[in-house]
């Protein structure tokens, strides 16, 4: 029996236009929150839902919407006072019936204490990541929602609008908010956010039209390159599918509301809901929030998924230039890496980090493998690379190859093993760097780890059970690094998940 929350929510939806179909139940499940679930057998192209935009909380919508526009409040922290500001109107609020079905704050990272984040996520792909969003969140309050409190006492209550809650709204569009249009931007899609995330299986897709809202303000076109990670900004919870959508089929299990009444061809007006595959009765219905590892899912929507194929680790530059200073002068490491660069190769990089990815079979991207040969050629064969790359320029690009102590080096995938191409001693490198990255997870062993995850309650002990899982998987594909290094002349024909960056192309003058 759905609780009366549930109830209320669903009148609120009836009372603003929203249709879903009766294939579709809602069940919350305790400590866990709302689950979507077919009643039916849901076919491909089913129109399962549809929501107007004019009842998404955003922007444009709310009765802040004066307030936000006077203080130039853009994109995500426009969305954020839009979320407390409704708050602070209690019963009072159009949203109030969307907006008492929603938990206070979402678990992700960025809300846990600071203590918490420098205990569980330790070594982590996301510790320095988090701090940081902290400070910056934390800034994001003081410079643009502090202001208006102490300009504007008598409209706003300040018990609203504190730093809290502020990390609040935050952690709600993080893990709930869509791209609605280019007027409306990124905005709350009630019942739309109702359907969990699997990775990899998605059910359901999010549909808009693209919207030429005109209004008597003049109206930019939306940013959308705000986000906690901007990275991970492209996969908002669902891809977008700009384009008209399919009328709806959902058999004998239709809600009245949705009889006939698809979205006719060039209406802007609602959002829908739309099955991309078929889904047995009685299983539940997901949508996917992009394909992501371990570290976005938990950054931005609090949870890890087991064995997660999509999952990296990352080995930073510096961590690399701490491993040559061990045994070469900084005087050899700047020029190694240097010739590096000129001759056309560059790492992954976020704003002044720049690292080196390490998939989820172990496998390390390429361009570490050749800066660590570059920093352990002998100086005969390093002198005559450098002069190579400096006579020739880009030349030896236009055959898609590279020149590295006279072996002929693939710039792009390719299907013979790297691991024929490169001298052992680049492996055992590569070994010392899996050392290195390991060590940053503190004392405790794998071990320990996968042994106090196993006695970890999901439901809780949540944070410390993700953070675990995280921990985990990042550790098993250094253990995967581990063994591919120690393997060194063994052909593999496996291919990494990730080819995010190859090798970077310059155009011959």
């Amino acid at each position: 029996m759905a609780s009366r929350r549930l109830r209320a929510f669903k009148r609120w939806m009836k009372s603003k236009g929203f249709q879903w179909s009766d294939a579709l139940e809602f069940v919350e499940i305790q400590e866990e929150g709302i689950a979507v679930r077919a009643l039916c057998q849901l076919k491909e192209g089913d129109v399962v839902a549809k929501m107007p935009k004019e009842a998404c909380l955003t922007t444009k919508t709310s009765g802040a919407s004066e307030i936000i526009e006077e203080a130039g409040l853009d994109g995500h922290l426009g969305l954020a006072f839009t979320i407390m500001y409704e708050r602070s109107l209690g019963a009072d609020s159009p949203w109030v019936g969307y907006l008492q079905l929603l938990p206070l704050q979402e678990c992700v990272p960025i809300c846990w204490t600071l203590d918490e984040v420098n205990e569980l996520l330790c070594g982590t792909e996301l510790h320095q990541t988090v701090q940081e969003d902290k400070v910056l969140i934390y800034e994001d309050w003081k410079d643009n929602i502090l202001p208006l409190l102490e300009f504007a006492p008598s409209k706003l209550n300040p018990k609203f609008f504190g730093i809290e809650q502020y990390f609040a709204a935050k952690s709600l569009i993080s893990s709930r908010s869509f791209e609605i249009d280019d007027y409306h931007g990124f905005g709350m899609v009630p019942l739309a956010d109702l359907f969990n995330h699997k990775t990899g299986a998605e059910d359901v897709h999010f549909t808009a039209m693209s919207s030429n809202y005109e209004s008597d303000t003049d109206v930019d076109g939306y940013n959308n390159n705000e986000g906690i990670v901007e990275e991970e900004a492209l996969n908002q919870n669902s891809s977008m599918d700009m384009t008209a959508s399919n009328t709806a089929n959902v058999e004998n299990c239709i809600v009245s509301d949705m009889e006939g009444s698809s979205v006719s061809e060039g209406d802007t007006s609602m959002l829908e809901m739309i099955m991309i595959k078929d889904v047995s009765s009685g299983v539940e219905v997901f949508n996917t929030y992009g394909l992501l590892g371990n570290a976005a899912l938990l950054h931005r929507y609090g949870f890890t998924e087991q064995d997660n194929a999509y999952d990296i680790v990352n080995i930073d530059m510096e961590l690399v230039l701490k491993w040559c200073s061990s045994s070469f002068s900084d005087r050899h490491s700047r020029a190694r890496v240097s010739l590096w660069r000129r001759s056309g190769y560059s790492a992954c990089g976020v704003q002044n980090t720049e690292y080196f990815e390490i998939s989820y079979d172990g496998e390390p991207q390429i361009e570490l493998l050749i800066l660590l040969h570059i920093m352990l050629l002998p100086d005969n064969a390093y002198h005559r690379l450098d002069l190579s790359v400096s006579v020739a320029g880009n030349c030896h690009e236009s055959s898609g190859t590279t020149l590295l102590n006279d072996i002929v080096f693939p710039n792009k995938a390719f299907n013979m093993s790297k691991k024929l191409l490169l001298p052992k001693k680049v492996y055992d490198a590569l070994l010392s760097l899996a050392n290195m990255r390991e060590s940053l997870y503190g004392l405790n062993s794998i071990e320990d780890d996968i042994e106090a995850l196993g006695r970890c309650s999901i439901i809780r002990e949540k944070k410390l059970y993700h953070s675990l899982m995280l921990r985990v998987n990042e550790r098993k594909i250094l253990q995967k690094l581990r063994s591919y290094a120690s393997q060194p002349f063994k052909a593999t024909n496996h291919s990494s998940q990730r080819k995010k960056l190859k090798r970077i192309t310059k155009k011959s003058s």
